[in-house]
């Protein structure tokens, strides 16, 4: 069974640092990326990488202040969010492809799996 469980949300003052983690299980995938959704809002892209590593992709919203990488421990997968903002407050979801693409990888639609999701809340 293929799954993917974030965890290391929770709330934080603006000017902190998370780092969230996805445990991924069940197979191996090509690319996985980082979402994210905002109440009220769609859900978005914030970062791509593939599985073998190399150049990741970004959000503008977060280029510079977020990191994408993958640990070989358990197969985790982690979003490093430094300098958070009141406006990177939403649900951050973790997503798998079985496929290795071309980044940048953008669209929901691109990924095969999905986690439950995890809550970041940044006060100001």
């Amino acid at each position: 069974q293929v799954q993917l469980v974030e965890s290391g949300g929770g709330l934080v003052q603006a000017g902190d640092s998370l780092r969230l983690s996805c445990t991924a299980s069940g197979r191996t995938f090509g690319t996985y990326a980082w979402f994210r959704q905002a109440p009220g809002n769609e859900r978005e892209f914030v970062a791509a990488n593939t599985w073998r590593g190399g150049a990741s992709t970004y959000a503008d919203s977060v280029k510079g202040r977020f990191r994408i990488f993958r640990s070989n421990v358990n197969n985790m997968l982690h979003l490093q969010m430094d300098s958070l903002k009141p406006e990177d407050t939403a649900v951050y979801y973790c997503a798998a492809a079985v496929a290795t693409r071309r980044l940048p990888l953008t669209g929901e639609v691109d990924y095969d799996y999905w986690g439950q999701g995890t809550q970041v809340t940044v006060s100001s």
